[in-house]
């Protein structure tokens, strides 16, 4: 059955099984690698995608429920906040293995979009359900509030 999604401002046409989760379409159909398996369950964060704006798990969400949905990955993420991010993720040496990354960074814009000047209780209530194997979570926080700083 083919569906149609707005994925990253652009209209995709995919030939997918009803129920397929997002996370494959992204991967397999529309070959975009950027989000990442890790659980399958909703559990790690290493899929997130962004859905009209909110943080979404990717790996448990039906392509087929998309329908009119805005649908952002992190081959897509684009404007100040996402530069930004960008910019102080390397200043911190975020970055270890990189695994988890994508999810991460679209969690932490999608934050800074809602709440432009969190608290640490706002990011570690906002980025509690991303884990990170490297275990660089005081690295995020800080690159999270050095990017509200600047924006």
């Amino acid at each position: 059955m083919a569906t149609i999604l707005n994925i990253n401002g652009k209209k995709e046409t995919v030939d997918a099984a009803a129920g397929t989760p997002l996370l494959w379409v992204l991967r397999d159909h529309l070959e975009m690698t950027g989000t990442k398996f890790g659980c399958g369950i909703a559990q790690c964060g290493a899929c997130t995608v962004h859905v009209d704006g909110a943080p979404t798990r990717a790996c448990i969400t039906p392509h087929d429920s998309l329908d009119n949905a805005k649908i952002t990955t992190i081959e897509g993420l684009a404007g100040a906040a996402a530069d930004v991010i960008r910019e102080t993720w390397v200043e911190n040496d975020v970055p270890q293995c990189g695994y988890c990354q994508s999810g991460q960074i679209l969690a932490a814009t999608a934050l800074l979009a809602e709440n432009p000047s969190p608290t640490d209780a706002d990011i570690d209530a906002a980025m509690s359900g991303n884990l990170c194997r490297c275990a660089t979570y005081m690295s995020i926080r800080r690159a999270i509030k050095q990017a509200a700083g600047k924006l």
